[in-house]
C-alpha cells in the first residue's frame, strides 16, 4: 500500500496471544472443552458438517489432494444475503491496484536474477487495499476507496476489489506499530488512553459518523457495478478473546469500542450493501488454534449477536506468516477438536507438519488449512453459521524461517506465498487464498527510521531476533505500510507462488 498521508497508519497484526503456549500459546495449558449441553445441542449439526468436510478432504490415491475451484453451494435459508451463499471470488477478475504496481516497479528497477523474475510475477498478483484512515474513503485516485471503485468499474469487465476495513477506536490494543486515529479518550498528545475505563461513547460516535457510515455510502454508490469483498477489523476481537489481561485491551472502553463498533459495521454492511461479501477477522492457528481460545472467541461472537447468516465467514492469517500447509482428515477427539495430529499421531504426514510446534502443544491449528477447518466446525456448532474462509497467503511461502513463531514483524527469510486465487485445497470451506497484505509493505518500523529520527510508533516486537533491521548490516525498517525494498526482495527470493 502506497502511503500518501503522514497520518496514515498501516496494518501490523501481531502473531500470538499474550500468554503463548510452547512458542505461541501457553494459555492452552488448561485446555477447556465444550460443555455437555452445548455438545448435545449441536452434535447433529457438527456430525453433518464433519461428514461433509470428510467428503471434501479425503486424499486421492497417493495421498495428494488436487486443488479444485471453490463450489457455489446454495443454501435454503431466509434472511441471507446473496453474497453469503456463494463464493464471491469464484469466476471473477481480481483488481490490481496501479499504486501497488508502481511500488513493485521501484524494486524491480534495482533487481536481477530470480529476485527480478519473481518481483515481475508478484507485480501482477492482486492484493487487498487497506482503508485504515478516514482520509482514504473519498478521493479520485487509486489511494482511496472511492477512487479504486471508480477505476475498477471502468474496466470492460468490472473487477472484484478486496478492502480491509480497519479504523476502530483504540485500534491495535496489544501492539503499537499500527495504533489508529480514533480514540475512546484522547491524551493531551493526541494518542489514545487505552486504559480508560468509562466507556467509548465519543469514540464510537466518531467511528460511525466519520468512518463506517461514509465507507458504506461509497459502497452503495457502486452497488451492482463492482463486486466487493470486505475484511472487517483485523486484530480486534481475537485480542478480546485472549488478551484481556493486557489493560490496553481489557479496559471497558476498548472492549466496548471493539464489540459495539464491529457489530455496527457488520450490520451496516450486510443491511445496506447486501451484495458485498463480508469476512470477519479470526486471527490464525497460532493464536486461536487451541480449543479454549477458539471457544472463547466463538462465545464472544455469539454474545455479540452478529448477523451470521448474512456474513460469508472469516479471514485468517491476515498480515501474518503462518504456514498454509496441507489439510488433514477431520477426526474429532473427546473435546471435538481435530485430534488427527495431536499426541504425535500421524507425525510423518504432510498435513501434520508442525514448524511452530503447535500440534505438540495440543493445538489443532498447526497450519491455516487445518485451522480453517476448526473454524468451520466451531462456527456451525456454536453460531449455526456456514462459515467460509479466505486465507492470507501473501508472506507464508516459507515455513522454517523463524526462531520463535510468536514473532510477527518484518520476518527475515520469509517468502511470498500462493498467488491470489479461488482455487483452494478445501473448497467446501475455503473460498480463496488471497494476498490480504501486499508483500513489500512493512509491518512496523525499527526504533530509528531509514531517513533518521526516532520512530513514533516503534513496537519492541519489531526488534525481535527474527525481524529485519535487527541484524548486523541490515537496513532500518520504515513505518507500517510503507514500502520496504529490502524486505520485498527477500520475499521474492524465497517466493513459492505456485
Amino acid at each position: 500500500m502506497d502511503r500518501d498521508s503522514a497520518t496514515s497508519v498501516a496494518p501490523a497484526v501481531e502473531a500470538a496471544p499474550s500468554q503463548p503456549a510452547g512458542d505461541m500459546a501457553t494459555a492452552a495449558k488448561q485446555r477447556r472443552h465444550w460443555s455437555v449441553p452445548l455438545l448435545l445441542a449441536n452434535v447433529v449439526a457438527v456430525s453433518l458438517l464433519v461428514a461433509a468436510l470428510a467428503s471434501s478432504t479425503s486424499p486421492a490415491p497417493g495421498g495428494k489432494r488436487a486443488p479444485v475451484a471453490a463450489a457455489r453451494t446454495p443454501r435454503s435459508l431466509r434472511a441471507v444475503n446473496a453474497s453469503s451463499v456463494r463464493n464471491p471470488f469464484a469466476g471473477q477478475v481480481f483488481y490490481k491496484n496501479p499504486a501497488n504496481q508502481r511500488s513493485y516497479d521501484s524494486s524491480i528497477a534495482t533487481s536481477r536474477g530470480v529476485v527480478w523474475k519473481n518481483l515481475m510475477r508478484m507485480r501482477e498478483v492482486p492484493s487487498a487495499y487497506w482503508i485504515d484512515v478516514k482520509a482514504k474513503i473519498h478521493g479520485t485516485g487509486v489511494h482511496s476507496l472511492e477512487g479504486i471503485l471508480e477505476d475498477a468499474s471502468s474496466k470492460s469487465t468490472p473487477e472484484l476489489v478486496t478492502f480491509i476495513w480497519y479504523d476502530l477506536p483504540n485500534r491495535d490494543c496489544h501492539a503499537k506499530a499500527s495504533n489508529g486515529e480514533i480514540c475512546c479518550k484522547y491524551l493531551p498528545n493526541g494518542a489514545c488512553d487505552y486504559t480508560h475505563q468509562t466507556g467509548c461513547e465519543a469514540g464510537l460516535k466518531e467511528y460511525k459518523e466519520t468512518y463506517a457510515d461514509p465507507f458504506v455510502e461509497v459502497l452503495q454508490k457502486y452497488a451492482g457495478r463492482v463486486p466487493v469483498v470486505v475484511v472487517v477489523e483485523p486484530d480486534s476481537l481475537p485480542n478480546l478473546a485472549t488478551n484481556l489481561d493486557d489493560p490496553r485491551c481489557g479496559g471497558r472502553a476498548t472492549r466496548e469500542a471493539y464489540t459495539k463498533g464491529i457489530k455496527y459495521s457488520i450490520k451496516q454492511l450486510t443491511t445496506k450493501t447486501p451484495e458485498v461479501a463480508v469476512y470477519l477477522d479470526a486471527a490464525h492457528g497460532g493464536w486461536l488454534g487451541w480449543q479454549d481460545n477458539l471457544m472463547d472467541f466463538m462465545r464472544m461472537l455469539r454474545r455479540m449477536d452478529l448477523p451470521f447468516r448474512k456474513m460469508r465467514g472469516f479471514a485468517t492469517n491476515v498480515a501474518n506468516y503462518q504456514p498454509l500447509g496441507a489439510l488433514c482428515p477431520h477426526q474429532p477427539d473427546s473435546g471435538n477438536r481435530n485430534g488427527y495430529c495431536l499426541n504425535r499421531r500421524h507425525a510423518n504426514e504432510a498435513c501434520c507438519a508442525d514448524p511452530c510446534g503447535l500440534a505438540k502443544d495440543w493445538s489443532a491449528g498447526n497450519n491455516e488449512l487445518n485451522y480453517a477447518q476448526e473454524l468451520a466446525v466451531a462456527a456451525k456448532a456454536v453460531l449455526g453459521m456456514d462459515a467460509h474462509m479466505v486465507i492470507d497467503t501473501g508472506r507464508n511461502g516459507q515455513t522454517q524461517m523463524r526462531q520463535a513463531c510468536k514473532n510477527w514483524c518484518n520476518i527475515r527469510g520469509a517468502g511470498a506465498g500462493v498467488a491470489s486465487t479461488p482455487i483452494t485445497d478445501a473448497p467446501r470451506f475455503v473460498d480463496a487464498y488471497f494476498w490480504l497484505k501486499t508483500p513489500g509493505e512493512s509491518d512496523g518500523c525499527t526504533s530509528e527510521l531509514p531517513a533518521g529520527g526516532m520512530c513514533p510508533r516503534f513496537d519492541r516486537d519489531c526488534a525481535s531476533v527474527d525481524s529485519l533491521g535487527s541484524g548486523s548490516g541490515e537496513p532500518r525498517a520504515p513505518e507500517a505500510g510503507h514500502w520496504f525494498d529490502y524486505q520485498v526482495k527477500q520475499l521474492a527470493e524465497n517466493a513459492r507462488l505456485r
